[in-house]
Formats: structure tokens, C-alpha cells, sequence
């Protein structure tokens, strides 16, 4: 592997890691807000036989206000992160959430896009576990 290739792989998987950390926080602090802002404008949530493209920061923000219930009683998660693609602008996270040291829970797709120096979800699709 070219060492540049090495480098910025390394590069993008801290960058992965230091997003998902803060996301993590953001999610166990049930803090709307803060989970909206790691969301571009627009994104595209992509459910099974259900798009959801995101307009507005405040889409995202009820949306998560909404959903805390289904975590009530979640006290940690850890978040497993492959990166499976990347480009200068863009990076690709297979991420696997575990809840309270439980089996994993949840699978999904992350493409994380970088506007300006703010790396942020763009596109979010749900894998089978």
C-alpha cells in the first residue's frame, strides 16, 4: 500500500472515531440538538421502503426527540466503526452500535461529508446486523 494512501486511511479513521465519540455523547445525553448538528443539510436518511431527505436542521432534531423513548434505559453504547471508503470530502463508516454491553443492537451506514472543517451525516442507511 503507497504510504500516502496509509496516512490519509489512518487520517480518516481518527476523523471517524472523534465523530462518533462526540455523536455518541450527544445520543446518550438525548440532546436533540446536538445530535441535529451532526447532521448535513440536506441528508438523506434511507430506511427500508422508506427515504427520508432532511431539509431542515429541525427535521432531525424532532425526529431524535421523538425516538429517545425507544433507549429509555440505555446508559452506554459503544460504537464500532470500520471505515469501508473515502475520499478527501467524504468517508464511509460501517459502525455497529452496542447498547449497555449487550449484543449489537443496531448496523448502519454513515457517509460523512466535510464542509468546510465540520464533518457532518449526509447519508444514513441502516445494514442488516
Amino acid at each position: 500500500m503507497n504510504h500516502k494512501i496509509h496516512e490519509n486511511h489512518e487520517i480518516h479513521d481518527i476523523i471517524a472515531r472523534e465523530f462518533f465519540d462526540s455523536y455518541t455523547r450527544a445520543l446518550l445525553d438525548r440532546d436533540a440538538k446536538a445530535i441535529a448538528e451532526h447532521y448535513a443539510v440536506p441528508a438523506l436518511i434511507e430506511f427500508p421502503e422508506q427515504a427520508i431527505a432532511v431539509s431542515d436542521a429541525r427535521q432531525t432534531e424532532e425526529f431524535f426527540a421523538g425516538a429517545f423513548g425507544q433507549y429509555e434505559g440505555v446508559s452506554t453504547t459503544r460504537a464500532t466503526i470500520k471505515v469501508v471508503a473515502e475520499t478527501g470530502h467524504s468517508i464511509w463508516a460501517d459502525v455497529t452500535w452496542t447498547h449497555d454491553a449487550g449484543a449489537p443492537q443496531e448496523r448502519l451506514l454513515y457517509q460523512l461529508c466535510r464542509n468546510d472543517d465540520k464533518w457532518t451525516i449526509a447519508v444514513l442507511t441502516p445494514l442488516d446486523a
